[in-house]
């Protein structure tokens, strides 16, 4: 069986992404105006961004373990010109990756550790892991090397 490190993440993540938006994860009425963070300058230009987001915070719980929603906010970080000087880096919005957070929660995908954070739950392995080899077999077909992966 593949795993999801296995996979590109651009597939997997479209994939996922479609998923979540078929159960009917929890979208804010604010989503649509909010910037992603201080280092951005605008709000994302995908109307599906929201979806591409909680997908990605899948991805990165299962890939690194227990982690907690300041380690995210690093993660989803990024340059901010000061002017002349070099560019300094500037956390994500806190407020985005928790509820993207709480919304994987109630789905029963992602748990929390206490004192080290969250955690992918085992029904959200299996998913992650399931459509991880869906797409390595598709991924198979075009290119009969991959066979070995899976």
């Amino acid at each position: 069986m593949a795993k999801v490190y296995d996979v590109p993440a651009d597939i997997l993540l479209s994939r996922l992404a479609d998923i979540l938006k078929s159960e009917n994860i929890g979208k804010p009425e604010w989503a649509m105006f909010v910037k992603t963070g201080s280092h951005a300058d605008r709000p994302p230009q995908n109307r599906e961004w929201w979806y591409i987001r909680c997908a990605s915070i899948l991805r990165k719980l299962y890939l690194h373990g227990p982690v907690g929603i300041n380690d995210l906010r690093i993660m989803y970080g990024g340059a901010k010109s000061v002017g002349y000087g070099g560019a300094h880096h500037r956390d994500a919005g806190g407020s985005i990756i928790r509820h993207a957070i709480q919304e994987l929660e109630k789905l029963g995908y992602v748990e929390k550790v206490a004192g080290k954070g969250r955690v992918v739950s085992h029904q959200g392995m299996k998913k992650l892991d399931r459509l991880a080899s869906d797409i390595l077999d598709e991924l198979a077909v075009k290119n009969p090397m991959l066979k070995i992966y899976s």
